[in-house]
């Protein structure tokens, strides 16, 4: 018990908190809200909550606002069309931003997404990358402006 005190105490007075998962840090993010309940509707949590490490290109709420409303409530209930969709916004490994090259990418899904850099912007096929090197325990996220779709 004493430990437990003394560890809260130097996590307040220190700033620090443990590292979360790719699905907590997105929980915690807030502006992953349609994204979580996309994971959680697919049945991903537990591995996206796994070891990794992960890559996730993770569509903001406004990137899935950008879809009909009619078209997305469809998704969420299609659990084998979603996995397809919310895997391939997934790479293996942990690439930060100062490591993105341009080319294609296998994504978890199995095909492969453009990587392309523009002006110091990096796109990922018809998306934008809005925010870089969000860290994860198991990996990390970064957030695009717009869903991709594999072909």
């Amino acid at each position: 018990m004493k430990k437990i005190i003394i560890a809260a105490a130097l996590t307040i007075a220190t700033g620090l908190s443990q590292a979360a998962d790719i699905v907590d840090t997105a929980k915690s993010a807030g502006s992953f809200n349609t994204l979580v309940t996309a994971v959680q509707a697919a049945g991903l949590v537990d591995t996206l909550k796994g070891p990794g490490p992960f890559t996730v290109f993770a569509p903001t709420d406004a990137a899935f606002a950008k879809i009909p409303k009619d078209k997305l409530d469809a998704l969420l209930k299609d659990k084998a069309a979603l996995t397809k969709v919310l895997t391939y916004h997934v790479v293996p490994g942990k690439v930060m931003a100062s490591d993105v090259k341009a080319g294609k990418v296998k994504t978890v899904e199995g095909s492969p997404i453009t990587v392309s850099m523009n002006g110091g912007k990096v796109g990922i096929d018809n998306a934008t990358v809005v925010k870089a090197d969000v860290a994860a325990d198991n990996g990390v996220i970064h957030a695009i402006d717009s869903v991709i779709m594999p072909q």
